[in-house]
């Protein structure tokens, strides 16, 4: 295996990046291959699931997360190894990779069983979501290639080789934003699943707009949208003003308390509120919930249990968000496992586009997108605890039940969300760009 092979494989699977990591004598088998201080590595590999273990010292628990990994064997051909895994320390924090020989058909235990310095690892991530990997020893040819070769970038512990179809992603992406700022006012529309064009009139189709001239279909997972960036549109009112815009992040439900136990309606007609301007048989729950402030419509406080404020660590990994009555009751709440699987899949490249709605004089909705563009790169959950907790990120939710004494229809519609000025506090690159010049 040379370098240019191993290129190919994981072309022709179609990754986009390499990663490639030196392995210490303590990466093995026996210790576990470490990738990482912080939980930078989820928003790179694709995670089916991850899950708590408890412990009675906080200092033992950890989350472990599923991933679809395979060995590329030195015939060229893909070797599963299905329990590997991600564990997750927070209490350093540090991610280490375990569980991936055991069952596997053709591992490379000779290589990774032993205390042997200076073994390559390479990562990559297939186009179906199945994590490639490769390793090779310190004197192979390969070893020597790699040392020969230039790198623009880094990834924590990970040296990135960026592989052709994704090296220009990013100019890709400006490009398209700058053809679509260039046509001014864009009808109102959005996509079905088959890329059918349909019309588009309620207040919330700035985002489906822009996704519609990206040629992005609306999807039921939490996957970025275009080229491994995710698409975030923001209204205001002028585009020379981005920095106070509010951003939706994520609107995930409740996994437990009241809501997700007694059903949404059960909720609303202990916890919501009678609406507000006078639209009957009509009850509402919405309104800013930050941590540690009661909102006065609700009564209920938001708080965050597990995460301790002063180091910005992960306590418990039955660490949750939750909402709170009076009594203490848990009456929804969000697990960090939960969240934590949400925000990784989505946030690591994430680009805020501007846009300001028009009703024209046929009365037709539009909109017109703003060339000053944000990008944010390289996210850590624990960063969006720290911005939760101290009231910058914050939950504010659209939920509402119509006809709630005859036929109730209930809305769901749990979010988060942040002013624009914030969102240089999730990412470790910001970036603000006129994409005119």
């Amino acid at each position: 295996m040379n370098l240019g092979n191993l290129k190919s494989l994981f072309i022709n699977n179609g990754c986009g990046k390499i990663y490639v990591k030196k392995l210490s004598p303590n990466d093995n088998s026996k210790n576990q291959i470490y990738f990482g201080g912080n939980f930078d590595i989820l928003n790179i590999l694709p995670i089916s699931e991850i899950r708590n273990e408890e412990a009675g010292d906080w200092n033992k628990e950890r989350f472990k997360a599923s991933i679809d990994f395979s060995w590329i064997g030195e015939d060229g051909k893909l070797y599963l190894a299905p329990y590997a895994q991600l564990i997750l320390y927070p209490k350093y924090p540090e991610v280490r990779f375990s569980g991936f020989l055991a069952k596997c058909q053709n591992p490379p235990s000779e290589l990774m069983t032993q205390r042997l310095a200076d073994r390559l690892l390479f990562v990559s991530v297939a186009k179906s979501g199945m994590v490639l990997g490769f390793v090779t020893a310190p004197d192979s040819e390969l070893a020597n290639e790699f040392y020969s070769t230039k790198f623009v970038s880094e990834h924590g512990v990970f040296k990135v080789i960026e592989l052709p179809q994704a090296a220009n992603n990013k100019e890709k992406l400006i490009s398209e934003l700058l053809r679509i700022h260039r046509l001014g006012w864009i009808k109102s529309k959005r996509l079905d699943g088959k890329k059918r064009i349909l019309p588009c009139e309620s207040s919330n189709c700035g985002g489906y707009t822009l996704e519609a001239e990206l040629g992005i279909t609306p999807n039921g997972y939490s996957e970025p949208d275009f080229m491994g960036w995710e698409i975030k549109q923001f209204g205001v009112k002028s585009f020379l003003k981005v920095n106070s815009a509010v951003i939706t992040l994520m609107t995930p439900e409740p996994t437990d308390g009241l809501y997700k136990s007694d059903g949404v309606e059960a909720f609303l007609r202990k916890y919501g509120y009678v609406d507000k301007t006078g639209r009957e048989d009509r009850i509402n729950f919405g309104g800013i919930h930050k941590m540690g402030i009661r909102n006065r419509s609700t009564n209920l406080e938001m708080q965050l249990i597990g995460f301790d404020t002063d180091s910005g660590k992960i306590r418990n990994t039955n660490g949750r968000v939750v909402l709170l009555d009076v009594k203490g009751n848990e009456t929804a709440a969000w697990s960090f496992a939960s969240l934590l699987l949400h925000w990784t899949k989505k946030h690591n490249q994430a680009c805020y586009v501007p846009s300001i709605p028009n009703i024209d004089v046929d009365k037709n909705r539009q909109y017109k997108y703003g060339n000053n563009i944000i990008l944010g790169v390289g996210t850590d959950f624990q960063l969006f605890l720290e911005q939760m907790s101290i009231g910058n990120i914050y939950y504010d939710p659209g939920i509402k039940m119509e006809n709630a004494s005859t036929n109730p229809t209930v809305k769901r519609r749990s979010q988060f969300r942040i002013k624009s000025q914030y969102i240089v506090n999730l990412y470790k690159t910001n970036e603000i760009i006129d994409i005119t010049k």
